[in-house]
């Protein structure tokens, strides 16, 4: 049976860089490279689940800041913390101040160091503030607030 090598792609890149229950039948470097390829499109998805449960959020009358912290989470849930896990090795890494080497050790471990929760939390507050703030201007929180409860500035 001839196999496909988009959907193997497919596969791969869902299966690798998301909890999304898709199973991965090939592992090898064909499949891999189809993974990498189709990796925007799992971050496509995982980004408009993040949009959707916000937008949702605010279309159910929570706050903006509620909704932006459950979108800024929604992403790390789908892709297991697979890219905050990087950044914080990376901010171990690099903050250490030891040679390359080392450096590279460091953030091999399985641990995470000060500068790691450090940049963790930096990164995620900053998120959050940015998505509160395009929600609280967005056209959509505006659309989703009965008229008695907008702001008396209106529109912005």
């Amino acid at each position: 049976m001839p196999r496909n090598p988009s959907a193997d792609g497919l596969r791969f890149a869902f299966g690798t860089l998301t909890v999304l229950p898709v199973r991965v039948t090939r592992w090898d470097r064909p499949a891999a490279r189809g993974g990498m390829l189709c990796a925007p499109l799992a971050g496509l998805v995982v980004g408009a689940a993040a949009a959707a449960v916000g937008l949702a959020l605010l279309l159910l009358g929570a706050g903006p800041l509620l909704a932006a912290v459950a979108t800024a989470a929604v992403p790390a849930v789908l892709t297991r913390g697979l890219h905050l896990d990087g950044l914080a090795d990376t901010a171990d890494g690099l903050g250490s101040g030891k040679p390359a080497e080392d450096a590279l050790r460091i953030m091999k471990q399985s641990d995470i160091g000060p500068f790691g929760v450090l940049t963790l939390v930096f990164v995620l507050l900053a998120q959050t503030a940015a998505l509160a703030q395009a929600y609280e201007d967005s056209w959509t929180r505006g659309r989703a607030r009965p008229s008695s409860r907008r702001s008396p500035r209106g529109w912005r």
